[in-house]
């Protein structure tokens, strides 16, 4: 086992934890809070299996997926902002625990937390067909076009997934507010999705056949 790759998973999962933690529960002003409880479990739990199964199967995917070193000036700033909606729409959510705003009934709630289990499935099984992978936007050394399964209906289906993840993921919390918040990031991967296949047709050989192949990058019939 690759120990200081262990670390560091361990490490950015704690940290996310904590981060996470705080921007929902120091806004609400309790612990006392059900809905919180649930996202972070929903959130947290899947990620720590997933994590240890990347661990003991396909570590290089893992490490993959913890590097997030951005070298396109776009993408860096999608993340930023990403980073910040998220803030946003965490601590709103809280505020509106702590101040009796709006929130949606029980059953939403927990309707939204099947449809995030159920995006976080198909999240992993975009990682099982694609073992190329990774936070950043880039060309990795023998990366090739994979254009079987998911990648046979849409371009990018890890982003499909994490778009159904991010929605949902206001309504776990049973935030209206956080939701329309959650909005901003349908043009931010827009604007990713735009850069990368920029990026991928330039330097990947067979990625402009690809694109031409199949037509839609997010959903099917709509983009």
């Amino acid at each position: 086992m690759d120990t200081q790759l262990l670390k560091t998973a361990l490490k950015k999962y704690l940290a996310g934890v904590l981060v996470v933690g705080t921007l929902l529960f120091l806004p609400a002003g309790t612990l006392a809070w059900w809905r919180g409880w649930l996202l972070m479990g929903v959130l947290f739990v899947p990620m720590a299996t997933a994590g240890c199964i990347m661990m003991a199967k396909v570590p290089d995917l893992l490490r993959k997926r913890l590097s997030a070193n951005e070298e396109e000036r776009e993408q860096r700033q999608v993340v930023a902002l990403s980073a910040l909606m998220f803030a946003a729409a965490f601590v709103v959510a809280g505020l509106g625990r702590r101040l009796g705003w709006l929130m949606l009934p029980s059953w939403a709630s927990w309707t939204a937390a099947v449809l995030f289990l159920a995006s976080y499935a198909l999240y992993a099984e975009v990682m099982r067909e694609n073992a190329y992978l990774s936070r950043t936007v880039e060309v990795q050394e023998g990366q090739h076009v994979v254009s079987s399964g998911l990648y046979g209906i849409v371009r990018h289906p890890m982003y499909s997934s994490t778009v159904l993840l991010f929605l949902s993921m206001p309504l776990v919390l049973g935030s209206p507010l956080s939701f329309v918040i959650m909005l901003g990031y349908l043009p931010l991967i827009a604007q990713r999705i735009l850069n990368e296949e920029r990026v991928l047709r330039e330097g990947l050989p067979g990625y402009g056949e690809y694109m031409a192949r199949v037509r839609w990058r997010l959903i099917p019939y709509v983009w």
